[in-house]
């Protein structure tokens, strides 16, 4: 029989009753367990949904990663098909390929860069070596995402004369306090270190003080002519060092300094009061609390409250609000994820936190549309972190949906997995009581029709529904998602859009790609409330 006649009912007949099996058959309402569209796909959970296509892929994989894998597939699973992406890609459409890398990197839509450099590593050997090779100073902005590059790019091709005169002319295309910044601060990563790549690239500048740093990287040597920031490095690895003034004199960052430094708390009033770089900062709470440094009232905590909740100075960083997020739940927890450092918050550095994830998404416009969100809280949501940071799926759709929530003048919150539940919460709640509330909440299978069948049951009034799944839907018995949501706009007249955000980076989506009602989106991506709203206004 035809997959998209398959909704066959298999309950018995009623005794002394013919059973109309003729009347067991519908292209409307099909089990997800059923291909319901030829153009479905068999999902990982053994339900069908439609797959995406390879651009849509290709920004999951370069948003989200594949670090975490899915409750389905190991993140080693997971990583494959996702370089297969990029190998069609590579031989199809190889410029292509380079400009969405280059456009995600830049606008700073993912909460990690290693993707993109491994993405961009292997256009350089496998697509348009050329093309990609000339861009590798807009993806890899600083010295530790070139290093990072360099051991990635590794993995696919050798040390052609194209890749290192690339690499070369990432150190000669910067000025020498720039470029000196650079080195200092990122000296090694992952195996490389700043030396290796210079004696591989061999650049020669004809700027006596960009000479002067190459030649210090290289063999530790100084001249009249080199910067004085890495005098002042220098400096620091002399003994009775005074860090505090070394750091106001030469403007150092506190990876330049040795390990005793960073216990001064004169020395971090230092880099503070000189305006460190804001995910760093973010990063370095915990410390700055456990040095007395953010007491209740004094201290530091009027500046960095001030810092963390200047929205233009968020965005001008590019700081991703997922990071904000982990900054938010590491510091609201007391303790490290690692190791045993505990410290007790100041409530106004929770509040700033809470006010920076906001402002890091930039001022969103809203739709002004009867909009219900959907969480995906089945059991899949749960299992794995997303895109290498500590959150979860579930913690990462409930945060997304507080923006929308914030920003939306009539909005519903529903979960679900196998059933659905009406969730009382609030975009006046805190973010960590928010996510602490959905994930203590019953898991099951994943029906994702059930928002659909919900607001048609209740009679309830969409415009659009926002669903956040990792689309790994199998349970639903009524209908698949696109079917549900066609019935809902046939019952109410209503012609209600869907848009989908997808928390991990498979090949799935419960979005039909033919309808242009429906719309998919990469979940971490920071674009993603402005697309919600576009879309939902009809832009």
């Amino acid at each position: 029989m035809p997959s998209t006649f398959a909704n066959i009912n298999t309950r018995s007949a009623v005794e002394g009753s013919a059973v109309d099996v003729l009347g067991t058959i519908s292209t409307r309402a099909t089990p997800q367990s059923v291909q319901a569209d030829p153009r479905q796909t068999l999902n990982a959970a053994g339900g069908w949904t439609f797959k995406i296509d390879d651009e849509a892929r290709l920004r999951r994989f370069l948003v989200i990663g594949a670090e975490g894998g899915t409750y389905y597939a190991s993140a080693r699973e997971t990583a494959f098909d996702n370089v297969d992406v990029l190998k069609r890609f590579a031989a199809n459409d190889p410029i292509r390929l380079v400009d969405v890398i280059v456009d995600i990197s830049v606008r700073g839509a993912a909460p990690k860069q290693g993707p993109v450099l491994f993405a961009l590593a292997y256009a350089a050997a496998h697509g348009d070596r050329g093309y990609a090779l000339a861009q590798l100073p807009k993806v890899a902005r600083t010295g530790s995402a070139l290093l990072t590059f360099a051991g990635y790019v590794e993995q696919f091709r050798g040390w052609g004369r194209g890749l290192r005169r690339a690499v070369g002319n990432w150190y000669l295309e910067k000025d020498a306090d720039a470029l000196a910044y650079q080195v200092v601060k990122y000296r090694s990563r992952n195996n490389w270190s700043q030396r290796d790549l210079l004696r591989l690239s061999h650049p020669i500048a004809t700027n006596p003080a960009l000479n002067a740093t190459l030649k210090w990287v290289v063999n530790g040597s100084t001249d009249a002519d080199t910067p004085r920031l890495i005098e002042g490095f220098l400096k620091t690895q002399e003994p009775g060092a005074n860090f505090a003034v070394l750091v106001g004199e030469y403007g150092l960052s506190w990876e330049m300094l040795p390990d005793e430094a960073l216990s001064v708390p004169r020395v971090w009033e230092e880099l503070v009061g000189r305006g460190m770089p804001m995910t760093a900062l973010m990063r370095q709470l915990p410390r700055l609390t456990r040095l007395g440094i953010l007491p209740p009232m004094g201290g530091l905590t009027e500046d960095i409250v001030g810092q963390l909740t200047d929205g233009d100075r968020l965005r001008k960083a590019r700081v991703h609000p997922m990071n904000v997020l982990v900054a938010q739940r590491t510091y609201t927890s007391g303790q490290s994820l690692r190791g045993s450092s505990e410290w007790t918050p100041n409530s106004r550095i929770v509040d700033a936190l809470d006010s920076a994830f906001y402002s890091a998404y930039g001022n969103v416009e809203p739709a002004g549309k009867r909009t219900l969100i959907a969480l995906d809280i089945s059991g899949s949501m749960g299992y794995e972190n997303i895109g290498g940071l500590p959150l979860t799926p579930r913690d990462a759709s409930a945060a997304i949906a507080l923006v929308t929530m914030a920003t939306e003048p009539s909005v519903a919150v529903v979960g679900f997995s196998d059933t659905l539940i009406p969730l009382n919460i609030s975009p006046r709640q805190r973010l960590d009581d928010v996510i602490r509330t959905v994930s203590n909440l019953p898991f099951g299978g994943t029906d994702c029709s059930l928002p659909m069948l919900y607001a048609s049951r209740e009679k309830l009034e969409v415009d659009t529904f926002i669903v956040l799944t990792d689309s790994e839907t199998w349970a639903g018995r009524h209908g698949h998602p696109h079917q549900t949501l066609q019935d809902y706009r046939d019952r109410w007249g209503i012609d209600a859009k869907m848009i989908v955000v997808g928390m991990t980076a498979t090949e799935c989506s419960i979005a039909d790609p033919a309808d242009p009602g429906m719309l998919d989106i990469a979940g971490l991506d920071t674009a993603v409330p402005q697309l919600i709203a576009n879309f939902s206004r009809g832009f």
